[in-house]
C-alpha cells in the first residue's frame, strides 16, 4: 500500500523575515502606546469598526501586513481605557510594561501549566511561595493561580464544603447532606454569591450581616445569626471576611473574625480581591490587613492592585491535604510519573478546576524581579493618599459632596443640589459619569451609597498623580454645575 503524502502545515510564516519586520513594528507601536498612555483615554468603538470585526469572510487568508494594520488601527486604540491615569472606574488595574515582555515570552513558549515538569510550574510555585510569605501563611499551605478572584472563590469555598461534608460530597453532591449556612457582610461581592450558587449550596445559604459604625461586619449580629442557624438545625460552615469592599474600600475586622471562626469551627475565608495587597503598604493602611494570615483561605487578584495584565488571580489554602482532596483525580492518561515530562509533581491541576492553564505566573514573577515588592507597596500607599486628596478636592467643590469616608483607595462622591428630587439627583450623577467618559476627561463608575447613586473612584493606577486627581474632580464639578442648571430648568 502506497504511503499518503501529507502536506506540510501552512500555519507558520512563509517568510520569517517579513514576520520579524511586522513583529518589530507591532512592538514599537505597543511601546509607544504605553509610553504615551496619557494621550489615550477611553474611546467608544465606531460602528464601522464593529462591522469590520466580523469574521464572515474568514475562510480566506490575509497578508500578515494587512492583519498587523488591522491590529493597530481597529483593535489597539479601543481598549477599556484603564491604562490611562484618569481611569478610576470599577477596580481596574493598569498593566505593566514588563508584562508586555513577559506575555511575549509566555506566548512564545505556550506552556500548559496544568502540570508536568517544565520551568513554568516552578515559576508559579515561586510566586505562590512569595504570596504565602507576604500574607503570613505557613510554609505548608498551598495555592494556585487562576483567572481571578471569582474562580479563586469557587475553589476556596469548595474546600470549605469538603471540610463541612467530607470528600464524599464530590460523588454524592448535597442531596443527602445538611443545610449549610455561610456568613458575610452586607454588600459582599457578587463572586461570593456566584460561588455558592455554582457549588450547589445556593445563594439563600448566605447570611448578610449588617455593618457597624466603622464599616465592618457587626460582630454581635454575626453571633446572633450563627446561633439562630444552629438552633434551626442548619450547619454554619463558612465565615467570609472582606478586605476592601468593592463599593467603599472598607475592611472587616479580620482578627476578630479569625478568632470567632476558630471558636465555632467555621472555615474562615477572606475576599481580598484588591484590598489584600494593602499588606504591602505603609502605615496606617497596612494595619487594615491585620489578621489576614489567620485565614483558612484568601482570594485575591494580581490584575487589580498589583497592576499586572489581565487575567491573573490566586487563592491560598492553609490545609494543603484538604485542598488536594477536594480537586485531585487522575485518569490513566494523566498518571503521574517519577521522572520525565510526565513528572513534576505536584500538578496544579490537582488543586483547581483547569487542566489547561496558561503561564500567567510569569507576569507576576517578572514584575517582582524588575521592581521589587517595596515599589508596589509604595505605589499602593500613593494610591491611598491620592484617594484622600480626592476627598479633599470634593469637599472644596460647592457642586459636590463626599458620600462616604475614604478608608482605602476608594472615594465616593455626588452632586446633590437642593431643589432637585432624589431620583433626579441619581439621574444627574449617572449623566455626570457618562459625559466625563465620553469627553475623555476621566472615568468614574457609579454605585449606591445609602440608597443613592454616587460617583465612585477606585485608584488602582500606578500612573495617577495629584494633577490627575485635582483636574478630574474639577472637571466633575464644572460639568455638575452645568448639568444642575439644566436639570433645574435654568440652562439651555
Amino acid at each position: 500500500m502506497q504511503k499518503q503524502n501529507i502536506k506540510q502545515s501552512a500555519l507558520d510564516p512563509d517568510d520569517w523575515d517579513e514576520y520579524r519586520v511586522q513583529a518589530h513594528r507591532l512592538l514599537d507601536v505597543c511601546v509607544d502606546h504605553l509610553q504615551n498612555a496619557r494621550e489615550r483615554p477611553w474611546r467608544p468603538v465606531p460602528d464601522g469598526i464593529k462591522q469590520r470585526l466580523g469574521l464572515d469572510d474568514a475562510s480566506s487568508p490575509s497578508a500578515l501586513s494587512e492583519v498587523a494594520d488591522e491590529l493597530l488601527a481597529d483593535i489597539l486604540p479601543f481598549g477599556t481605557g484603564n491604562t490611562h491615569p484618569r481611569f478610576f472606574g470599577w477596580v481596574h488595574g493598569t498593566g505593566l510594561s514588563i508584562g508586555v515582555l513577559a506575555d511575549l515570552v509566555a506566548s512564545t513558549m505556550n506552556s500548559n501549566c496544568g502540570g508536568r515538569d517544565h520551568v513554568a510550574v516552578y515559576v508559579e510555585r515561586a510566586v505562590i511561595d512569595w504570596c504565602k510569605r507576604t500574607f503570613g501563611f505557613p510554609d505548608e499551605a498551598n495555592g494556585v493561580l487562576v483567572t481571578g478572584t471569582s474562580q479563586a472563590t469557587v475553589i476556596a469555598l469548595a474546600v470549605a464544603r469538603t471540610r463541612a461534608l467530607g470528600a464524599g460530597s464530590r460523588r454524592e453532591g448535597l442531596r443527602n447532606g445538611p443545610a449549610l449556612a455561610a456568613y458575610a457582610r452586607e454588600g459582599v461581592h457578587i463572586a461570593i454569591i456566584k460561588a455558592l450558587e455554582l457549588l450547589g449550596i445556593g445563594a439563600d445559604a448566605l447570611r448578610r450581616i449588617p455593618l457597624d459604625d466603622a464599616g465592618a461586619m457587626d460582630m454581635a449580629c454575626l453571633h446572633e445569626a450563627v446561633e439562630c442557624d444552629r438552633e434551626a438545625g442548619r450547619v454554619p460552615f463558612c465565615l467570609i471576611g472582606t478586605a476592601g469592599s468593592v463599593d467603599r474600600g472598607e475592611f472587616d475586622d479580620l482578627q476578630a473574625l479569625a478568632g470567632f471562626a476558630r471558636e465555632r469551627e467555621l472555615w474562615f475565608h477572606i475576599d481580598g480581591a484588591f484590598g489584600a495587597w494593602v499588606v504591602l503598604a505603609d502605615a496606617p493602611w497596612n494595619r487594615l490587613a491585620a489578621g489576614i494570615g489567620q485565614a483558612d483561605s484568601v482570594a485575591f487578584d494580581f490584575h487589580k492592585w498589583m497592576y499586572v495584565q489581565y487575567d491573573c488571580g490566586a487563592v491560598l489554602i492553609r490545609d494543603e491535604a484538604l485542598h488536594r482532596q477536594t480537586f485531585a483525580g487522575r485518569p490513566a492518561y494523566l498518571a503521574d510519573q517519577v521522572w520525565g515530562l510526565g513528572g513534576g509533581e505536584p500538578w496544579f491541576f490537582d488543586y483547581g478546576i483547569d487542566l489547561s492553564r496558561g503561564f500567567r505566573a510569569l507576569r507576576v514573577w517578572a514584575a517582582l524581579r524588575l521592581h521589587g515588592s517595596a515599589a508596589f507597596g509604595a505605589t499602593i500607599s500613593r494610591n491611598c493618599a491620592l484617594a484622600l486628596r480626592m476627598a479633599e478636592c470634593v469637599s472644596t467643590a460647592p457642586e459636590l459632596e463626599l458620600a462616604a469616608p475614604v478608608r482605602l483607595n476608594v472615594c465616593c462622591f455626588r452632586a446633590a443640589p437642593q431643589g432637585l428630587a432624589a431620583d433626579a439627583q441619581d439621574q444627574l450623577n449617572v449623566r455626570i459619569a457618562q459625559e466625563l467618559q465620553i469627553a475623555g476627561s476621566a472615568v468614574f463608575s457609579t454605585t449606591m451609597v445609602d440608597g443613592r447613586i454616587v460617583l465612585r473612584a477606585a485608584i488602582t493606577n500606578h500612573r495617577t498623580d495629584q494633577q490627575d486627581v485635582d483636574e478630574s474632580v474639577a472637571a466633575a464639578a464644572q460639568l455638575a454645575q452645568r448639568l444642575i442648571a439644566l436639570f433645574l430648568g435654568e440652562g439651555e
